[in-house]
C-alpha cells in the first residue's frame, strides 16, 4: 500500500484513465468474517454507508468489527475512472480514492454511530494521505446515500471540527458528496478482508486519539 505516484490535485475527468465497460476480475460471494453476501441486492431494512479513510484495508475491519454491521466490502470511489484496477488507483489518474461499503441494520446501529468510528478512525486533517501513505486515494471521504445522510455527515464534521480545533488540530479535509454522482466500484479479491486473510499485514490506520460527539450536532 506504500507506492502510487503522489499527485498534488485530483485528475479531472478529460485528464482521468478511460477504464473499462465491464469489471476485469470477479468478487468473491461472501464475507470471509461476517459469512454475508457481498454484493447487493441487500435485505430490505438495510443501509448502504460509503467511507474513505486511508487504506481501506485496516479501514474495513474497523467496521465488520462494529455491532450491527451485516457485511462489508472495499471498493474505489469519487473519480471518473470506469472500473479500474488497483494499480491505475495507485497511479493517481483515476481520481478514486479507497472507500469501504458498509451495510448496516438501523435497528441495531445508527449512521451517527458509524460516522463516530469513521471520524475516530483515521485523520482527517491530512488531505492526500493518511501517515505514511501519501496520495490523491488515501484522502478522507463520505459519499452519501440519502438527504438524512448527508445532514448527519454534514452535522458531524462540524462538531468533529470544533472538538479537533480544541485539541490543537487542523482542518478536516474530508469531502462529502452524494454516492449517486460518485459510483463504487468493488476492488479485487485479494483486497477484499484483506486483515482476515493476512492477520499480520500492513494497516495504516490510526486516528487523532480525540472523541468525536456523537449526537451533539444533531442535539444542537
Amino acid at each position: 500500500m506504500l507506492f502510487g505516484h503522489h499527485r498534488k490535485s485530483l485528475p479531472t475527468a478529460e485528464e482521468a484513465l478511460k477504464g473499462r465497460p465491464e469489471r476485469p476480475y470477479s468478487v468473491p460471494e461472501k464475507h470471509t468474517v461476517l459469512g454475508t453476501p457481498l454484493l447487493g441486492p441487500y435485505p430490505e431494512g438495510l443501509e448502504v454507508a460509503d467511507f474513505g479513510l486511508g487504506c481501506f484495508w485496516g479501514a474495513e475491519r474497523k467496521f465488520w468489527q462494529t455491532p450491527g454491521v451485516w457485511t462489508t466490502l472495499v471498493g474505489y470511489q469519487g473519480g471518473h475512472t470506469e472500473n479500474p484496477t488497483y494499480e491505475e488507483v495507485c497511479s493517481g489518474l483515476t481520481g478514486h480514492t479507497e472507500a469501504v461499503r458498509v451495510v448496516f441494520d438501523p435497528s441495531e446501529v445508527s449512521y451517527e454511530e458509524l460516522l463516530r468510528v469513521f471520524w475516530e478512525a483515521h485523520d482527517p486533517t491530512q488531505g492526500f494521505r493518511q501517515g505514511n501513505d501519501v496520495g490523491t486515494q488515501y484522502r478522507s471521504a463520505v459519499y452519501t446515500h440519502s438527504p438524512a445522510q448527508r445532514a448527519a455527515a454534514e452535522s458531524s464534521r462540524e462538531a468533529y471540527q470544533r472538538v479537533l480545533t480544541s485539541a490543537g488540530h487542523g482542518e478536516i479535509t474530508t469531502e462529502i458528496l452524494p454516492a449517486d454522482a460518485r459510483p463504487f466500484y468493488p476492488a479485487e479479491p485479494y483486497h477484499q478482508q484483506y486483515l482476515d486473510k493476512n492477520p499480520g499485514g500492513y494497516c495504516g490506520i490510526g486516528g487523532t486519539g480525540v472523541s468525536c460527539p456523537v449526537g451533539v450536532a444533531r442535539a444542537e
